[in-house]
C-alpha cells in the first residue's frame, strides 16, 4: 500500500473523539437571522488570539459562534460533513481536496483566511548546509502537507525528487541516490517533539510555537506569495448544502475585515502570515482543480 493510501485509510477510520452533542446543530441564519443558533466552527488551536477576538466581533453583530478545538487535523473535516460542526477553518485547499476525494464528500470553501510558509525546523543545525549528509529529517505524514514539505526539502537542496515535486509527491518519489538526507514521515504533532532524535523537521505551523519554537527560527521555508500557492490557502470550509448561508458568509466577512481578529491573525503567526481575500470562485475552481488532479493520480 502506498504512502498516500495508508494515509487515506488511516483519515477515513479516525474515531471522532472530541465532545460534541449527539445533534446537529440547526443551520444558523438561513432567513439572515442567527438569533438564538449558536455556529459551531473547528479549528486546530483555539488558543491562537484571533479566536477570542472573533467571538468577540461575531457577538457585536449578534452571532453567537462556539469555537470547537481538536487535537489534529483527521477530526474537524468528518465533524463538518456529518452536521456536528457548521464550519471548520483548519486547512488548505490541498487538504481539502484530498478529503473530499477520499470520503466522497462535497465540502466546499467559503472564504480565505490566510497563507502561511511551511518552514523546516532543527534544534542541531543553524543552516540546511550544515546538516551532514545521511542524516533524517521528517515531514508531515498527511497527504497534502508531506508533498508540500518534500517541495520544501527539495528547494533546499536536501533531497532530489524523481518526478521534480509535485502537490502529490510522496516518500516513493525520493530519488535517495541523488539525495542528501534521509526522510521519515510523522503524524504532524510529533515532528517538534521528534527534534531531539533528527536533523531537522517540517513543522506545521499550528505546532511550532507550542514546541517552545518562532517561526523565525526555521532554516528554509516555501514562499506563500508564489502564484502556484493558491491550492495552499487557508479557508472556511462547510457543507455545498450551506454555501450560501447568510450568517456563515458574514462570518467570513468579519474575520477578513475585523482589525483585532486579523491582528490575532499575524500574532498567532508571528508575523508570518499572509491575509488573503481570494474571491470565492477562486477558491472553488482551484478546489475542482485539485480534486480533478487527485482522482487522476489514484
Amino acid at each position: 500500500m502506498s504512502q498516500r493510501s495508508k494515509f487515506i485509510a488511516a483519515l477515513l477510520a479516525a474515531p471522532l473523539v472530541f465532545g460534541l452533542a449527539a445533534c446537529a446543530t440547526p443551520a444558523a441564519g438561513e432567513g439572515g437571522d442567527a438569533s438564538g443558533e449558536v455556529v459551531k466552527i473547528g479549528v486546530v488551536g483555539k488558543g491562537d488570539p484571533q479566536w477570542a477576538a472573533f467571538e468577540e466581533a461575531a457577538a457585536e453583530e449578534g452571532i453567537t459562534i462556539e469555537i470547537v478545538d481538536f487535537a489534529d487535523y483527521a477530526q474537524p473535516n468528518p465533524a463538518t460533513t456529518e452536521g456536528e460542526l457548521d464550519l471548520n477553518q483548519f486547512q488548505h485547499i490541498v487538504y481539502l481536496a484530498d478529503y473530499n476525494v477520499s470520503a466522497g464528500e462535497d465540502l466546499t470553501p467559503i472564504g480565505s483566511t490566510a497563507i502561511y510558509p511551511l518552514g523546516l525546523y532543527s534544534t542541531k543545525y543553524e543552516s540546511v548546509e550544515d546538516i551532514p549528509e545521511g542524516e533524517t529529517v521528517a515531514v508531515p505524514n498527511d497527504a497534502s502537507n508531506q508533498a508540500r514539505g518534500l517541495l520544501v526539502l527539495q528547494s533546499a537542496g536536501l533531497i532530489e525528487l524523481k518526478s521534480g515535486g509535485t502537490i502529490f509527491s510522496d516518500l516513493a518519489d525520493i530519488d535517495e541516490a541523488k539525495s542528501k538526507v534521509k526522510v521519515t514521515a510523522l503524524e504532524a504533532s510529533l515532528t517538534p517533539t521528534s527534534l531531539p532524535d533528527l536533523a531537522a523537521a517540517i513543522i506545521n505551523n499550528d505546532f511550532v510555537e507550542d514546541a517552545g519554537l518562532a517561526f523565525e527560527d526555521a532554516i528554509a521555508k516555501d514562499d506563500p506569495e508564489d502564484p502556484n500557492a493558491l491550492p495552499y490557502v487557508n479557508i472556511f470550509a462547510t457543507r455545498a448544502e450551506d454555501k450560501d448561508n447568510e450568517t456563515y458568509l458574514k462570518l467570513v466577512e468579519i474575520f477578513q475585515t475585523d482589525e483585532a481578529v486579523q491582528a490575532g491573525l499575524l500574532e498567532s503567526s508571528a508575523g508570518t502570515g499572509l491575509a488573503v481575500q481570494t474571491p470565492v470562485p477562486d477558491l472553488v475552481e482551484s478546489l475542482a482543480k485539485v480534486e480533478a488532479d487527485t482522482e487522476a493520480a489514484k
